[in-house]
Protein backbone atom coordinates (compact mmCIF):
# COMPACT_ATOMS: atom_id res chain seq x y z
CA UNK A 1 0.00 0.00 0.00
CA UNK A 2 1.63 3.19 -1.32
CA UNK A 3 1.96 6.38 0.76
CA UNK A 4 -1.22 8.15 -0.80
CA UNK A 5 -3.42 5.35 0.08
CA UNK A 6 -2.31 5.43 3.90
CA UNK A 7 -3.25 9.33 3.84
CA UNK A 8 -6.36 8.96 2.65
CA UNK A 9 -7.29 6.05 5.03
CA UNK A 10 -6.39 7.99 7.72
CA UNK A 11 -7.77 11.43 6.64
CA UNK A 12 -11.01 9.83 6.12
CA UNK A 13 -11.10 7.77 8.94
CA UNK A 14 -10.37 10.64 11.27
CA UNK A 15 -12.48 13.10 9.77
CA UNK A 16 -15.78 10.44 10.19
CA UNK A 17 -14.80 9.35 13.64
CA UNK A 18 -14.92 13.12 14.92
CA UNK A 19 -17.93 14.25 13.25
CA UNK A 20 -19.45 11.30 15.13
CA UNK A 21 -17.94 12.20 18.20
CA UNK A 22 -19.00 15.38 18.28
CA UNK A 23 -21.96 15.12 17.62
CA UNK A 24 -22.42 12.66 20.63
CA UNK A 25 -20.73 14.76 23.10
CA UNK A 26 -22.28 18.29 22.27
CA UNK A 27 -25.62 17.02 21.81
CA UNK A 28 -26.76 17.96 25.15
CA UNK A 29 -24.92 20.92 26.02
CA UNK A 30 -26.34 22.55 22.37
CA UNK A 31 -29.65 21.69 23.41
CA UNK A 32 -29.74 23.52 26.42
CA UNK A 33 -27.90 27.03 25.55
CA UNK A 34 -29.66 26.75 21.62
CA UNK A 35 -32.68 24.18 21.45
CA UNK A 36 -31.05 22.28 19.36
CA UNK A 37 -29.02 19.25 19.76
CA UNK A 38 -27.27 19.73 16.13
CA UNK A 39 -26.22 23.04 15.88
CA UNK A 40 -22.27 22.17 16.95
CA UNK A 41 -22.38 19.60 14.67
CA UNK A 42 -23.76 21.68 12.05
CA UNK A 43 -21.15 24.09 12.53
CA UNK A 44 -18.64 21.46 12.35
CA UNK A 45 -19.98 19.60 9.55
CA UNK A 46 -19.94 23.42 8.03
CA UNK A 47 -16.16 23.97 8.31
CA UNK A 48 -15.42 20.33 7.63
CA UNK A 49 -17.09 21.18 4.22
CA UNK A 50 -14.96 24.11 3.84
CA UNK A 51 -12.36 22.18 4.67
CA UNK A 52 -12.61 19.62 2.23
CA UNK A 53 -12.06 21.98 -0.41
CA UNK A 54 -9.09 22.90 0.90
CA UNK A 55 -7.90 19.45 1.19
CA UNK A 56 -8.94 18.75 -2.39
CA UNK A 57 -6.98 22.26 -3.60
CA UNK A 58 -3.58 21.62 -1.58
CA UNK A 59 -2.97 18.22 -3.22
CA UNK A 60 -2.83 20.16 -6.58
CA UNK A 61 -0.38 23.09 -5.27
CA UNK A 62 2.78 22.97 -6.65
CA UNK A 63 5.77 23.10 -4.41
CA UNK A 64 7.26 26.24 -5.86
CA UNK A 65 4.37 28.33 -4.98
CA UNK A 66 4.03 26.83 -1.55
CA UNK A 67 7.81 28.23 -0.95
CA UNK A 68 6.86 31.67 -2.90
CA UNK A 69 3.50 32.04 -1.09
CA UNK A 70 5.24 31.43 2.64
CA UNK A 71 6.63 34.90 3.09
CA UNK A 72 3.06 36.08 2.73
CA UNK A 73 1.07 34.27 4.59
CA UNK A 74 3.48 34.90 7.58
CA UNK A 75 3.31 38.46 7.09
CA UNK A 76 -0.43 38.15 6.98
CA UNK A 77 -0.46 36.25 10.16
CA UNK A 78 1.32 38.32 12.23
CA UNK A 79 -0.91 41.04 10.89
CA UNK A 80 -3.90 39.11 12.02
CA UNK A 81 -2.25 38.24 15.28
CA UNK A 82 -1.98 42.16 16.42
CA UNK A 83 -5.43 42.80 14.95
CA UNK A 84 -7.09 40.16 17.14
CA UNK A 85 -5.44 41.87 20.27
CA UNK A 86 -7.89 44.96 19.23
CA UNK A 87 -11.08 45.71 20.85
CA UNK A 88 -13.79 45.46 19.02
CA UNK A 89 -11.92 43.20 16.33
CA UNK A 90 -11.02 40.23 17.91
CA UNK A 91 -13.62 38.22 20.60
CA UNK A 92 -13.35 37.56 24.08
CA UNK A 93 -14.01 33.96 24.44
CA UNK A 94 -13.26 32.24 27.87
CA UNK A 95 -11.15 35.08 29.33
CA UNK A 96 -8.92 34.85 25.45
CA UNK A 97 -8.96 37.49 23.26
CA UNK A 98 -8.42 34.55 20.62
CA UNK A 99 -11.21 34.75 17.55
CA UNK A 100 -12.42 37.35 15.11
CA UNK A 101 -15.92 37.23 14.26
CA UNK A 102 -17.24 38.35 10.65
CA UNK A 103 -20.95 38.51 10.94
CA UNK A 104 -21.92 34.46 11.18
CA UNK A 105 -18.18 32.95 10.43
CA UNK A 106 -15.14 33.41 13.06
CA UNK A 107 -11.41 32.30 12.96
CA UNK A 108 -8.63 31.86 14.99
CA UNK A 109 -5.39 33.86 13.72
CA UNK A 110 -3.29 31.00 15.50
CA UNK A 111 -4.12 28.35 13.86
CA UNK A 112 -2.96 29.49 10.56
CA UNK A 113 0.24 31.29 12.33
CA UNK A 114 0.95 27.64 13.01
CA UNK A 115 0.80 26.79 9.32
CA UNK A 116 2.39 29.52 7.95
CA UNK A 117 5.57 29.27 10.29
CA UNK A 118 5.93 26.03 9.48
CA UNK A 119 6.01 26.84 5.54
CA UNK A 120 7.86 29.75 6.19
CA UNK A 121 11.13 28.16 7.94
CA UNK A 122 10.58 25.21 6.06
CA UNK A 123 11.36 27.65 2.75
CA UNK A 124 14.12 29.17 4.56
CA UNK A 125 15.97 26.84 6.01
CA UNK A 126 15.66 24.52 2.77
CA UNK A 127 17.44 27.52 1.29
CA UNK A 128 20.45 27.47 3.12
CA UNK A 129 20.64 23.77 3.88
CA UNK A 130 24.57 24.01 3.02
CA UNK A 131 25.19 26.82 5.65
CA UNK A 132 23.42 25.42 8.57
CA UNK A 133 26.09 24.69 10.87
CA UNK A 134 26.61 28.56 11.56
CA UNK A 135 23.91 29.40 14.53
CA UNK A 136 23.33 33.06 12.70
CA UNK A 137 22.24 30.68 9.74
CA UNK A 138 20.26 28.55 11.48
CA UNK A 139 18.66 30.91 13.90
CA UNK A 140 18.36 33.95 11.82
CA UNK A 141 15.25 35.43 10.99
CA UNK A 142 13.42 32.06 11.72
CA UNK A 143 14.19 32.68 15.99
CA UNK A 144 13.07 36.61 16.34
CA UNK A 145 9.62 35.60 14.16
CA UNK A 146 8.85 32.80 16.16
CA UNK A 147 9.39 35.00 18.99
CA UNK A 148 7.13 37.38 18.22
CA UNK A 149 4.19 35.55 17.17
CA UNK A 150 4.60 33.82 20.45
CA UNK A 151 4.32 36.90 22.57
CA UNK A 152 1.52 38.00 20.43
CA UNK A 153 0.06 34.60 21.23
CA UNK A 154 0.27 34.84 24.71
CA UNK A 155 -1.21 38.52 24.95
CA UNK A 156 -4.34 37.28 23.78
CA UNK A 157 -3.53 34.78 26.69
CA UNK A 158 -3.40 31.56 25.24
CA UNK A 159 -0.78 28.86 27.04
CA UNK A 160 -1.93 26.06 25.17
CA UNK A 161 -1.76 27.72 21.25
CA UNK A 162 1.95 28.65 22.11
CA UNK A 163 3.09 25.25 23.38
CA UNK A 164 1.71 24.04 19.66
CA UNK A 165 3.26 26.96 18.13
CA UNK A 166 6.91 25.51 19.75
CA UNK A 167 6.39 22.40 18.68
CA UNK A 168 6.54 23.29 14.80
CA UNK A 169 9.05 25.59 15.68
CA UNK A 170 10.96 22.87 17.06
CA UNK A 171 10.20 20.40 15.09
CA UNK A 172 11.15 22.45 12.02
CA UNK A 173 14.78 22.94 13.57
CA UNK A 174 14.88 19.46 13.94
CA UNK A 175 14.71 18.23 11.07
CA UNK A 176 16.53 20.76 9.39
CA UNK A 177 19.35 19.45 10.60
CA UNK A 178 20.21 21.78 13.68
CA UNK A 179 23.39 20.69 15.58
CA UNK A 180 22.17 18.47 19.32
CA UNK A 181 24.00 20.99 21.22
CA UNK A 182 21.66 23.85 19.83
CA UNK A 183 18.85 21.82 20.07
CA UNK A 184 19.27 21.29 23.75
CA UNK A 185 19.73 24.52 24.56
CA UNK A 186 16.83 25.83 23.06
CA UNK A 187 14.81 23.27 24.72
CA UNK A 188 16.04 24.07 28.12
CA UNK A 189 15.06 27.64 27.35
CA UNK A 190 11.61 26.59 25.74
CA UNK A 191 10.87 24.49 29.60
CA UNK A 192 11.79 26.93 31.44
CA UNK A 193 9.77 29.64 29.69
CA UNK A 194 6.95 27.45 29.83
CA UNK A 195 7.78 27.23 33.74
CA UNK A 196 7.76 30.80 33.79
CA UNK A 197 4.58 31.41 32.34
CA UNK A 198 2.90 28.62 34.16
CA UNK A 199 3.49 30.68 37.36
CA UNK A 200 3.05 33.84 36.03
CA UNK A 201 -0.65 33.64 36.54
CA UNK A 202 -2.98 32.95 39.43
CA UNK A 203 -5.22 30.28 37.03
CA UNK A 204 -2.79 28.44 35.40
CA UNK A 205 -0.64 28.34 38.88
CA UNK A 206 -3.75 26.47 39.98
CA UNK A 207 -4.22 24.57 37.30
CA UNK A 208 0.01 22.91 37.19
CA UNK A 209 -1.09 22.42 41.70
CA UNK A 210 -4.48 20.32 40.90
CA UNK A 211 -2.00 18.35 38.48
CA UNK A 212 0.19 17.58 41.09
CA UNK A 213 -2.40 16.65 44.15
CA UNK A 214 -6.02 16.37 41.98
CA UNK A 215 -7.94 15.53 45.22
CA UNK A 216 -5.97 18.11 47.60
CA UNK A 217 -7.76 21.26 44.77
CA UNK A 218 -10.85 19.35 44.43
CA UNK A 219 -12.66 23.24 42.85
CA UNK A 220 -9.50 23.48 40.68
CA UNK A 221 -9.01 19.73 39.44
CA UNK A 222 -12.93 19.68 39.07
CA UNK A 223 -12.53 19.14 35.35
CA UNK A 224 -10.05 16.40 35.63
CA UNK A 225 -11.95 14.37 37.78
CA UNK A 226 -14.73 14.00 35.85
CA UNK A 227 -12.53 12.99 32.98
CA UNK A 228 -11.07 10.84 35.21
CA UNK A 229 -14.42 9.35 36.38
CA UNK A 230 -15.75 8.99 32.59
CA UNK A 231 -12.63 7.46 31.74
CA UNK A 232 -13.32 4.95 34.69
CA UNK A 233 -16.96 4.05 33.47
CA UNK A 234 -16.48 3.26 29.97
CA UNK A 235 -14.29 0.04 30.83
CA UNK A 236 -13.55 -1.94 27.97
CA UNK A 237 -16.20 -1.72 25.61
CA UNK A 238 -18.23 1.29 26.89
CA UNK A 239 -21.28 2.27 27.49
CA UNK A 240 -22.59 2.44 24.36
CA UNK A 241 -22.49 5.15 21.99
CA UNK A 242 -24.56 8.61 22.60
CA UNK A 243 -24.57 7.26 26.32
CA UNK A 244 -22.17 9.23 28.19
CA UNK A 245 -23.15 10.65 31.67
CA UNK A 246 -20.48 12.84 31.69
CA UNK A 247 -21.60 15.53 28.83
CA UNK A 248 -24.35 15.80 30.88
CA UNK A 249 -23.36 19.04 32.04
CA UNK A 250 -20.61 17.11 34.62
CA UNK A 251 -17.49 17.07 32.10
CA UNK A 252 -17.25 21.24 31.06
CA UNK A 253 -15.85 21.37 27.31
CA UNK A 254 -16.86 17.89 26.45
CA UNK A 255 -16.74 18.42 22.98
CA UNK A 256 -13.52 20.10 22.82
CA UNK A 257 -10.50 19.72 24.78
CA UNK A 258 -12.14 16.63 26.94
CA UNK A 259 -13.66 14.80 23.75
CA UNK A 260 -11.23 12.25 24.72
CA UNK A 261 -13.06 11.21 27.57
CA UNK A 262 -16.12 11.26 26.18
CA UNK A 263 -14.61 8.54 23.23
CA UNK A 264 -13.35 6.34 26.11
CA UNK A 265 -16.49 6.40 28.40
CA UNK A 266 -18.97 5.59 25.21
CA UNK A 267 -16.51 3.42 23.33
CA UNK A 268 -14.55 1.74 26.08
CA UNK A 269 -10.66 1.36 26.07
CA UNK A 270 -11.32 -0.57 22.73
CA UNK A 271 -12.40 2.59 20.76
CA UNK A 272 -9.76 4.57 22.70
CA UNK A 273 -7.20 2.37 21.70
CA UNK A 274 -8.60 2.30 18.26
CA UNK A 275 -7.67 6.00 18.07
CA UNK A 276 -4.20 5.88 19.42
CA UNK A 277 -3.62 3.85 16.42
CA UNK A 278 -4.88 6.00 13.95
CA UNK A 279 -2.52 8.32 15.51
CA UNK A 280 0.47 5.65 15.38
CA UNK A 281 -0.30 5.37 11.88
CA UNK A 282 -0.46 8.85 10.87
CA UNK A 283 3.07 9.66 12.49
CA UNK A 284 4.47 6.35 10.42
CA UNK A 285 2.95 7.34 7.02
CA UNK A 286 4.47 10.96 7.74
CA UNK A 287 7.99 10.26 8.19
CA UNK A 288 7.91 7.84 5.31
CA UNK A 289 6.60 10.40 3.12
CA UNK A 290 9.49 12.77 4.32
CA UNK A 291 11.67 9.63 3.52
CA UNK A 292 10.51 8.91 0.55
CA UNK A 293 10.86 12.10 -0.84
CA UNK A 294 14.12 13.91 -2.23
CA UNK A 295 13.05 17.82 -1.76
CA UNK A 296 14.81 19.34 1.69
CA UNK A 297 11.19 21.57 1.08
CA UNK A 298 9.18 18.42 1.63
CA UNK A 299 10.91 16.30 3.76
CA UNK A 300 11.06 19.28 6.30
CA UNK A 301 7.58 20.00 6.10
CA UNK A 302 6.30 16.50 5.78
CA UNK A 303 7.88 15.59 8.96
CA UNK A 304 7.39 18.87 10.69
CA UNK A 305 3.87 18.58 10.33
CA UNK A 306 3.27 14.74 11.07
CA UNK A 307 5.28 15.31 14.55
CA UNK A 308 3.22 18.68 15.01
CA UNK A 309 -0.47 16.64 14.79
CA UNK A 310 0.86 13.77 16.42
CA UNK A 311 2.31 15.89 19.28
CA UNK A 312 -0.32 17.76 19.81
CA UNK A 313 -2.67 15.05 19.71
CA UNK A 314 -0.39 13.20 22.40
CA UNK A 315 -0.71 15.78 24.36
CA UNK A 316 -4.44 16.72 24.76
CA UNK A 317 -4.71 12.89 25.14
CA UNK A 318 -2.30 13.10 28.60
CA UNK A 319 -4.21 15.73 30.47
CA UNK A 320 -7.10 14.45 29.65
CA UNK A 321 -5.79 11.19 31.36
CA UNK A 322 -4.09 13.04 33.98
CA UNK A 323 -0.15 12.85 32.95
CA UNK A 324 0.07 16.44 32.25
CA UNK A 325 -0.84 19.71 33.25
CA UNK A 326 -4.50 21.01 31.35
CA UNK A 327 -3.78 23.20 28.67
CA UNK A 328 -6.22 23.64 26.55
CA UNK A 329 -4.50 21.79 23.15
CA UNK A 330 -7.57 20.10 21.10
CA UNK A 331 -7.72 16.75 19.70
CA UNK A 332 -6.53 17.52 15.43
CA UNK A 333 -9.18 16.20 14.14
CA UNK A 334 -11.83 15.14 16.38
CA UNK A 335 -12.31 17.82 19.10
CA UNK A 336 -14.96 20.86 17.87
CA UNK A 337 -13.23 23.42 16.33
CA UNK A 338 -14.00 25.28 13.06
CA UNK A 339 -10.41 26.78 12.34
CA UNK A 340 -8.61 23.81 13.98
CA UNK A 341 -9.99 21.31 12.07
CA UNK A 342 -9.66 23.62 8.98
CA UNK A 343 -5.81 23.87 9.46
CA UNK A 344 -5.54 20.61 10.20
CA UNK A 345 -7.08 19.13 6.78
CA UNK A 346 -4.80 21.52 4.58
CA UNK A 347 -1.67 19.87 7.08
CA UNK A 348 -3.20 16.24 5.56
CA UNK A 349 -3.46 18.03 1.76
CA UNK A 350 0.03 18.29 1.88
CA UNK A 351 0.62 15.38 3.07
CA UNK A 352 -1.47 14.02 0.26
CA UNK A 353 0.39 15.99 -1.67
CA UNK A 354 4.21 15.00 -1.24
CA UNK A 355 2.44 11.08 -1.09
CA UNK A 356 1.38 11.66 -4.93
CA UNK A 357 5.06 12.35 -5.67
CA UNK A 358 6.61 8.96 -4.78
CA UNK A 359 7.49 6.90 -7.57
CA UNK A 360 4.92 4.03 -5.91
CA UNK A 361 1.62 6.26 -5.94
CA UNK A 362 2.25 7.30 -9.63
CA UNK A 363 2.75 4.07 -10.97
CA UNK A 364 -0.37 3.29 -8.86
CA UNK A 365 -2.20 6.11 -10.10
CA UNK A 366 -1.29 4.64 -13.52
CA UNK A 367 -2.91 1.06 -13.04
CA UNK A 368 -7.09 0.68 -13.78
CA UNK A 369 -7.70 1.03 -9.77
CA UNK A 370 -5.52 3.64 -9.17
CA UNK A 371 -7.43 5.39 -12.26
CA UNK A 372 -10.60 4.83 -10.89
CA UNK A 373 -9.49 5.73 -7.39
CA UNK A 374 -8.61 9.16 -9.03
CA UNK A 375 -11.54 9.61 -10.78
CA UNK A 376 -13.55 8.92 -7.53
CA UNK A 377 -11.28 11.72 -5.62
CA UNK A 378 -10.03 13.96 -7.78
CA UNK A 379 -6.72 12.71 -7.68
CA UNK A 380 -4.10 12.75 -10.73
CA UNK A 381 -0.75 11.48 -10.80
CA UNK A 382 2.43 13.95 -11.61
CA UNK A 383 2.48 14.71 -15.18
CA UNK A 384 -1.36 13.62 -16.12
CA UNK A 385 -2.30 16.46 -17.45
CA UNK A 386 1.09 16.68 -19.79
CA UNK A 387 0.70 13.07 -21.12
CA UNK A 388 -3.11 13.52 -22.37
CA UNK A 389 -2.07 16.60 -23.72
CA UNK A 390 0.78 15.22 -25.61
CA UNK A 391 -1.81 12.50 -26.69
CA UNK A 392 -4.58 14.83 -27.28
CA UNK A 393 -2.17 16.94 -29.82
CA UNK A 394 -1.38 13.58 -31.91
CA UNK A 395 -5.22 12.98 -32.44
CA UNK A 396 -5.57 15.88 -33.93
CA UNK A 397 -2.89 15.97 -35.72
CA UNK A 398 -3.75 12.64 -37.23
CA UNK A 399 -7.19 14.07 -37.49
CA UNK A 400 -5.93 17.03 -39.61
CA UNK A 401 -3.63 14.72 -41.71
CA UNK A 402 -0.61 16.17 -40.51
CA UNK A 403 1.94 13.72 -38.79
CA UNK A 404 2.94 15.23 -35.29
CA UNK A 405 5.67 14.68 -33.74
CA UNK A 406 4.88 12.17 -30.80
CA UNK A 407 7.41 14.15 -28.12
CA UNK A 408 5.30 13.89 -24.90
CA UNK A 409 6.32 11.25 -22.54
CA UNK A 410 8.73 10.10 -25.36
CA UNK A 411 12.77 9.49 -24.23
CA UNK A 412 14.38 11.62 -27.63
CA UNK A 413 17.33 9.00 -27.92
CA UNK A 414 14.82 5.92 -27.31
CA UNK A 415 14.43 5.81 -31.16
CA UNK A 416 18.04 5.90 -31.68
CA UNK A 417 19.09 3.18 -29.07
CA UNK A 418 15.95 1.00 -31.36
CA UNK A 419 17.83 1.43 -34.10
CA UNK A 420 21.35 0.66 -33.24
CA UNK A 421 20.91 -1.71 -30.42
CA UNK A 422 21.78 -2.10 -26.82
CA UNK A 423 24.68 1.00 -26.12
CA UNK A 424 27.66 -0.92 -24.04
CA UNK A 425 28.09 0.85 -20.45
CA UNK A 426 31.54 2.70 -19.39
CA UNK A 427 33.67 1.00 -17.31
CA UNK A 428 35.42 1.70 -14.26
CA UNK A 429 37.72 4.38 -16.19
CA UNK A 430 35.25 5.56 -18.53
CA UNK A 431 35.78 2.81 -21.43
CA UNK A 432 33.73 1.15 -23.02
CA UNK A 433 32.39 -2.36 -20.74
CA UNK A 434 32.28 -5.38 -23.20
CA UNK A 435 28.06 -6.61 -23.28
CA UNK A 436 27.73 -9.67 -20.90
CA UNK A 437 27.73 -12.86 -22.22
CA UNK A 438 24.68 -14.44 -23.80
CA UNK A 439 22.54 -16.19 -21.17
CA UNK A 440 21.30 -19.99 -21.74
CA UNK A 441 17.62 -18.49 -22.86
CA UNK A 442 18.86 -16.32 -25.53
CA UNK A 443 21.34 -18.80 -26.93
CA UNK A 444 18.27 -21.15 -27.01
CA UNK A 445 16.27 -18.47 -28.16
CA UNK A 446 18.30 -18.40 -31.58
CA UNK A 447 17.76 -22.25 -32.30
CA UNK A 448 15.94 -22.86 -35.74
CA UNK A 449 12.28 -23.80 -35.72
CA UNK A 450 13.68 -27.55 -37.16
CA UNK A 451 15.77 -28.09 -33.87
CA UNK A 452 12.88 -27.23 -31.89
CA UNK A 453 10.70 -29.29 -33.47
CA UNK A 454 13.84 -32.32 -33.28
CA UNK A 455 13.83 -32.11 -30.16
CA UNK A 456 9.91 -32.61 -29.23
CA UNK A 457 9.67 -35.40 -31.41
CA UNK A 458 12.89 -37.06 -29.03
CA UNK A 459 10.89 -35.84 -25.99
CA UNK A 460 7.70 -37.15 -27.36
CA UNK A 461 7.36 -40.45 -28.57
CA UNK A 462 4.34 -40.27 -30.26
CA UNK A 463 5.33 -37.88 -32.76
CA UNK A 464 7.54 -40.57 -34.22
CA UNK A 465 5.75 -43.98 -34.29
CA UNK A 466 5.10 -45.55 -37.53
CA UNK A 467 1.85 -45.03 -38.93
CA UNK A 468 0.89 -42.17 -36.36
CA UNK A 469 -1.76 -39.54 -37.11
CA UNK A 470 -1.73 -37.34 -33.85
CA UNK A 471 0.11 -35.09 -35.91
CA UNK A 472 -2.29 -34.80 -39.11
CA UNK A 473 -1.10 -35.99 -42.36
CA UNK A 474 0.78 -39.07 -44.44
CA UNK A 475 3.71 -40.62 -42.64
CA UNK A 476 5.75 -43.32 -44.00
CA UNK A 477 7.43 -46.46 -42.14
CA UNK A 478 10.02 -44.76 -40.38
CA UNK A 479 7.26 -42.04 -38.78
CA UNK A 480 8.42 -39.18 -41.13
CA UNK A 481 6.11 -36.31 -42.82
CA UNK A 482 6.96 -37.23 -46.81
CA UNK A 483 5.94 -33.50 -46.92
CA UNK A 484 8.56 -31.92 -44.35
CA UNK A 485 11.05 -30.07 -46.41
CA UNK A 486 13.24 -30.83 -43.45
CA UNK A 487 15.93 -33.66 -43.87
CA UNK A 488 15.06 -37.05 -42.07
CA UNK A 489 16.88 -37.83 -38.51
CA UNK A 490 17.77 -40.46 -37.03
CA UNK A 491 16.27 -40.86 -33.04
CA UNK A 492 19.23 -39.20 -31.50
CA UNK A 493 18.45 -36.32 -33.64
CA UNK A 494 21.26 -36.37 -35.50
CA UNK A 495 20.43 -35.71 -39.57
CA UNK A 496 20.58 -39.08 -41.53
CA UNK A 497 22.76 -40.12 -44.26
CA UNK A 498 22.05 -39.81 -47.94
CA UNK A 499 20.43 -42.11 -50.14
CA UNK A 500 23.09 -44.12 -52.16
CA UNK A 501 21.24 -45.89 -55.12
CA UNK A 502 24.56 -48.07 -55.81
CA UNK A 503 24.47 -49.17 -52.30
CA UNK A 504 20.46 -50.31 -52.43
CA UNK A 505 20.96 -51.77 -55.88
CA UNK A 506 23.75 -54.08 -54.35
CA UNK A 507 21.29 -54.56 -51.26
CA UNK A 508 23.31 -52.96 -48.73
CA UNK A 509 22.73 -49.90 -46.42
CA UNK A 510 22.92 -46.48 -47.07
CA UNK A 511 26.47 -45.00 -46.25
CA UNK A 512 26.89 -44.22 -42.88
CA UNK A 513 24.56 -46.80 -41.47
CA UNK A 514 21.61 -49.02 -41.96
CA UNK A 515 18.41 -48.58 -42.25
CA UNK A 516 17.77 -47.85 -38.72
CA UNK A 517 20.93 -45.37 -38.74
CA UNK A 518 22.95 -47.56 -36.52
CA UNK A 519 26.57 -46.84 -37.83
CA UNK A 520 29.11 -49.94 -38.18
CA UNK A 521 25.91 -52.47 -37.89
CA UNK A 522 24.36 -54.54 -39.86
CA UNK A 523 20.70 -55.82 -39.62
CA UNK A 524 20.72 -58.56 -37.88
CA UNK A 525 23.65 -57.95 -35.76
Amino acid sequence: MTSLHLVLAIFALMLGFGLLMVLSSSSVAAFRTGGSSFSVFANQASYAAVGLVCFWATQYLPVRLMRSLSTIAVIISLALLVAVLVPGVGALVNGSRSWIRIGGFQFQPSEIAKLALLLWMANVLAARRHTLGSPKALLIPVLPVFALMAALIMLQPDLGTTVALTIVFMAVLFFAGAPWWMFASLGVTGLAAFFYLAISADYRLARLLSFISPEAHPDTSYQLLQSLYGLGNGGWFGVGLGQSRAKWSYLPNADSDFIFAIIGEELGLIGAGILLLLFALLAYTGLRIARRNVDPFVKIVASAGTVWLVGQAAINIGYVVGLLPVTGIPLPMISAGGTSLLITMVVFGLLANFARREPQAAAALQTGGGNRLAQFLGIKPPGHDRGHAGRRSRDTAAIAGTAAPATAGVDPGAKARRATGPQPTPGRRGRAALPPPPSHRWASGRRSAADLDRRADQRDPRRTGPGDRLRGGPRDSSGADPRDPRPPADRRGRPAPAFDPRAASRGGAPRGGDARGRSGRRDGA
